[in-house]
């Protein structure tokens, strides 16, 4: 469409059949409304700073009713192309309602939950971003994660609910499950509690995973992997706690460092093999972590060192641990 029919338009300067003609190509496509609206917003803008000058006839160009014979037609060309911006716009209104997002996010070392306007409880997992509409009034429930969500979702047959990461697609209509996905990470994770659920790699589509109770499918460098959970501690973390069962020093460095913001410095990368059980709280910290860690390690110490760390974007500043782990010397 072109851009000065459509600022003539704004400015009420269109005959009835270029009004018509504009509003038919705008009813054609969602892309060619938010193109219209894209101008109107720009052409509003230009107004705030170039005002237009004060007319005191119509809003119309008398020249359109030179051709007009009967008033009542001279009315019925400014109700037409009144009705029909007025309709556009209350209609643009509507859609835009629709997808207005919330954002919310979690610092690290940290955890919160939420209730969705459908009534679906998220837990949200530290460094986790997590947008949401003001109101599913679509077909589906769609949110879009990054990070780590723990959801019980309001069952409603009608309207699937999904959410949306950067590596898959979970869908669901009512259930309990648990989305890792964790852009650093590299790698995706889905387990289900209760109930069904449906993944979609976006990778390829058309490999669609219908996911049973208390079993997670793994996706990492492409390779898929489908296993059963004997142990929910993991998941525990929305209740505050850190738990890990018999995984190595290495895995627990990138979930503290996941979870902390916390950068390690490792001078021996054998201790990294060493496997541990053990639970811990979130509020209790990064430094009291690894001092556990390091009384239950015998074969090493810890040297840690913090370091401010200013950000010019916004403006705050915070410290980053450093860590060094130091192998005890064999006697």
């Amino acid at each position: 469409m072109d851009r000065e029919l459509l600022y003539n338009f704004f400015k009420g300067n269109a005959t009835l059949e270029e009004g018509m003609k504009i509003k038919a190509w705008v009813e054609a496509s969602e892309e060619n409304e938010r193109t219209f609206y894209k101008e109107r917003e720009l052409f509003n803008t230009l107004l705030l700073h170039n005002p237009l000058p004060e007319k005191k006839s119509s809003v119309f160009k008398l020249s359109i009713f030179k051709k007009i014979k009967s008033d009542g037609l001279k009315i019925a060309v400014v109700v037409i192309l009144t009705l029909a911006f007025s309709y556009l716009y209350q209609g643009y209104k509507n859609r835009r309602a629709d997808v207005i997002m919330s954002t919310i996010s979690v610092p690290e070392g940290q955890r919160t939950h939420l209730t969705l306007p459908d009534g679906t409880t998220v837990w949200l997992n530290a460094r986790t971003t997590i947008q949401y509409p003001s109101s599913f009034n679509k077909k589906k429930r769609v949110v879009i994660l990054q990070g780590e969500a723990y959801f019980d979702v309001k069952r409603n047959e009608d309207k699937p609910f999904v959410v949306q990461t950067s590596v898959c697609d979970v869908e669901v209509l009512g259930t309990k499950f648990n989305v890792n996905a964790y852009p650093e990470l590299k790698k995706f994770e889905a387990t289900l509690m209760h109930g069904s659920v449906k993944v979609i790699p976006k990778a390829n589509p058309s490999q669609v995973v219908i996911l049973k109770p208390e079993h997670k499918l793994s996706l990492e460098n492409g390779k898929l992997n489908i296993t059963r959970v004997e142990n929910f501690d993991p998941y525990r973390w929305k209740e505050g706690l850190i738990c890990f069962n018999d995984i190595s020093l290495r895995d627990i460095m990138e979930k503290l460092k996941l979870y902390y913001d916390v950068n390690f410095v490792i001078n021996n990368q054998q201790i990294l093999d060493a496997h541990y059980t053990g639970k811990f709280r979130t509020h209790d910290g990064i430094e009291h972590v690894i001092r556990v860690l390091c009384r239950i390690g015998s074969t090493w110490s810890i040297l840690m060192r913090s370091l401010p760390i200013s950000s010019r974007r916004c403006g705050i500043r915070k410290s980053i641990i450093v860590c060094m782990l130091i192998p005890h010397r064999a006697e």
